[in-house]
């Protein structure tokens, strides 16, 4: 299966960290966008309620990880500190 980072994605975050307006629902233009800000700003913890749409299909805390990690994930992902 091949997945669209281009498609237009909507992020429901966990209802443990969508506690403000920051981390309540949101819409993005690409999907390759929601997953870096669900790696690299949501809180680890929140992860695990955390459901993204794109296109119909639902991917849960893990796929959005391994979207993330796949080899094809479009955008420079944040560096890990030493």
């Amino acid at each position: 299966m091949t997945f669209n980072y281009n498609a237009a994605a909507e992020l429901f975050p966990s209802r443990r960290v969508a506690k403000s307006q920051q981390t309540q629902y949101r819409r993005f233009p690409k999907a390759a966008e929601a997953i870096r800000f669900c790696m690299e700003e949501l809180p680890e913890a929140g992860l695990g309620g955390t459901i993204l749409e794109v296109r119909g299909g639902r991917f849960d805390g893990q796929a959005i990880k391994a979207l993330y990690e796949a080899e094809d994930y479009p955008l420079p992902r944040q560096e890990v500190a030493a």
